[in-house]
């Protein structure tokens, strides 16, 4: 049995809540092999004990087996703080000028989670808020176009800084803006976390009031990275009323709960379509996002109608938000959501 081996069956062992291993975060800093003992040191970044006592478990399951003796495995756990970590209430998230960071997840893809960010950034702005808005889904990013500035290119400040596109009142980072339109990232784990670490630490965000970051879908390596640069004054998840979209939103709000960062609530998208003549069809289900927020006791922030309009308007670049409330019910159900999650995040 060599290190080499010990590392490989380490690799068998995930972090609790995500799909990627102990080593490809990099919490394992040491795995030897010697006299037939085995000696793993960790460090992980947490303050939940339930998260380093299962990773000591499933770190004896893999190994035990091994050595064919508990007593030769000898794994120990440097247990730290993450960054920043009980410092929200102060106004501290990490990032200078930046006062509070608000996460936006889904538990899948294709439940309208960028568009809903983009309208929900841009209603926070309307409410008087320096905003700024983060594309972190680095494979599909779509702020730019959104946004209107599909084309824009950042440049860099006198402390080679990135300095953010300004469009509609935001500050606006996304990989989409270092790609032409057909180049797809290509990326693994480890420089993906770096990119984002990137996004989040050397950019000229200046002062903010909400830095919304817009999430992949999922429950993977951005997300952990996420919570262990920044402090996040909490997580927003966004879904639709059926049951196969609440099966995910779940596993996000799991996810999120294992990081100790608190959910401000759920938001509804595509709650419901609404013809001509006012009567609403619901066409993905019905109160689906209602009973899960009591099941997981947060609230429902808000329920977004389906309408054409959402779409269009996004695809030329003119979010829905940017219509009077009197417009658009979408526009007005975005910005009654925008001022219910400013209710709960300064409460």
């Amino acid at each position: 049995m060599t290190s080499d081996d010990l590392r490989k069956a380490l690799s068998e062992v995930k972090y609790p809540g995500f799909s990627r291993d102990i080593i490809s975060f990099g919490l394992v800093k040491s795995a030897e092999v010697s006299d037939g003992i085995a000696t793993v040191s960790l460090q992980i970044q947490t303050k939940d004990p339930e998260i380093p006592k299962t990773i000591f478990q499933d770190c004896h399951k893999a190994l035990d087996p091994l050595f064919g003796d508990a007593s030769k495995v000898k794994v120990s756990i440097d247990i730290q703080d993450p960054p920043g970590a009980g410092q929200a209430s102060t106004g501290s998230t990490g990032i200078p000028g930046v006062k509070r960071i608000i996460a936006v997840g889904s538990g899948k893809g294709g439940v309208g989670k960028s568009t809903v960010s983009s309208n929900l950034a841009i209603a926070l702005s309307q409410q008087g808020l320096k905003v700024g808005l983060l594309d972190c889904d680095l494979y599909g990013p779509s702020v730019p176009l959104m946004m209107g500035v599909p084309h824009h290119q950042p440049n860099a400040d006198s402390q080679d800084r990135i300095v953010p596109i300004e469009a509609h009142g935001l500050k606006l980072m996304s990989m989409g803006f270092l790609l032409s339109d057909n180049s797809p990232v290509i990326v693994r784990g480890p420089l993906a976390n770096r990119y984002t670490q990137q996004f989040l630490n050397q950019v000229a965000w200046g002062e903010l009031d909400v830095l919304v970051l817009d999430l992949p879908p999922g429950t993977g390596d951005i997300q952990l990275t996420l919570v262990q640069t920044v402090t996040l004054d909490g997580a927003v998840i966004v879904t639709t009323p059926q049951e196969v979209a609440m099966i995910d939103a779940r596993k996000a709000v799991s996810m999120f709960a294992k990081v100790n960062v608190p959910i401000l609530g759920l938001i509804e998208n595509m709650s419901w379509f609404e013809c001509d003549h006012g009567e609403r069809y619901h066409l993905f289900g019905q109160g689906g996002a209602q009973k899960e927020c009591e099941r997981l006791k947060v609230p429902l922030l808000g329920q977004i109608p389906l309408e054409p309009v959402i779409g269009k308007r996004c695809d030329g670049g003119e979010p829905t938000a940017l219509l009077s409330p009197s417009e658009s019910k979408a526009s007005a159900a975005f910005h009654d959501t925008a001022k219910a999650l400013l209710d709960h995040v300064s409460g």
